[in-house]
């Protein structure tokens, strides 16, 4: 076998299957590595998304490992951990628009109580469900790459007023401004940044309570960059007016205690249920790549990395 896949979703498993046309052989599961609980690794060259935990030990047995995502800084993490030169690959942009427009999708259904209005329905009560237009409100987008600058794109078509923060200011037409001016200015702010070991757990409490009360805040980047347990704080405290995630920190194991039912080891279901308990928090489990147009791509450039691999014994976008 060629090459091992985990964390591959069912319309991902059928485009792979079309798409491959026996240029290769491979197997699928729609597991993590710590839910296949596989020992040894069942191929060479493995696939994973971001919730798998390879263990340390099978760097020995590995001949490459590629990501089928942007990000890749777990993919770092291992290399760190374990000392080697394993090739590891990841793919280039195939979601940018998708993202940013589910970042939009939060942004717009916190503004309209979403949440609230469907479970008024049930009544077909108004009461309490009074939201807010777009036109003229203040964005605010932390971390300026190809999503970033979509997001403001969108924005501005919303009639946003739009701004950016970044330590590389090179997109055209972006007003940039310091995270302190922007963070006091807006009304949303969008986390959009690639996670460094510089700034874990950048939007803490102490970051966020420098807003404005009311801030709707929207995460679609990594979890470690936006503290549940801060943000639970802000909640309680009325100052956050809304929260959209679309990722999660120690995201591996909380997506394992939710599908298997079990308590989570960092107790951070506990932290997720609780802030689940307030209509002006909406989460979405990592699928804002999900579009049948990004999937598509996506699926294309997984096979073309292993290609690539298989001949070059390397892969074409690489760490």
């Amino acid at each position: 076998m060629d090459v091992y896949l985990y964390e591959v979703f069912e319309e991902e498993a059928a485009l792979f299957q079309q798409y491959v046309d026996k240029r290769f052989s491979y197997e699928a599961t729609s597991k993590t590595i710590q839910e296949a609980g596989h020992k040894e690794p069942p191929a060479r060259l493995i696939s994973i998304r971001t919730q798998s935990h390879i263990p340390p030990e099978w760097a020995a047995h590995l001949s490459g490992i590629l990501s089928r995502s942007t990000g890749y800084d777990h993919l770092v993490a291992f290399k760190q951990q374990t000392g080697v030169r394993i090739p590891c690959g990841y793919l280039d942009e195939y979601a940018t628009r998708a993202v940013a427009e589910h970042a939009v999708l939060l942004i717009l259904a916190l503004f309209r109580r979403l949440i609230a209005q469907i479970t008024k329905f049930q009544s077909f009560n108004r009461d309490e469900i009074t939201g807010m237009e777009c036109k003229g409100r203040n964005l605010l987008v932390v971390g300026v790459g190809r999503i970033g600058a979509e997001i403001l794109e969108i924005g501005r078509g919303l009639g946003m007023n739009v701004r950016g923060v970044d330590i590389v200011r090179d997109k055209h037409g972006v007003e940039y401004v310091s995270v302190e001016e922007g963070i006091s200015w807006a009304d949303v702010i969008v986390c959009s940044m690639n996670l460094t070991e510089e700034n874990h757990r950048y939007f803490s409490y102490e970051i966020l309570s420098q807003s404005r009360a009311g801030v709707i805040f929207v995460n679609i980047a990594r979890g470690e960059l936006s503290p549940l347990k801060d943000l639970l704080r802000l909640l309680k405290e009325g100052h956050l007016g809304g929260v959209g995630l679309d990722v999660f920190e120690n995201e591996g194991n909380l997506a394992l205690a939710l599908r298997s039912g079990r308590a989570s080891e960092t107790d951070i279901v506990g932290v997720v249920r609780e802030m689940l308990n307030y209509p002006n928090v909406i989460m979405t489990p990592h699928n804002a790549f999900n579009t049948s147009e990004a999937i598509k791509r996506k699926t294309q450039m997984t096979i073309d990395q292993i290609l690539h691999f298989q001949k070059h014994g390397d892969f074409e976008w690489k760490l």
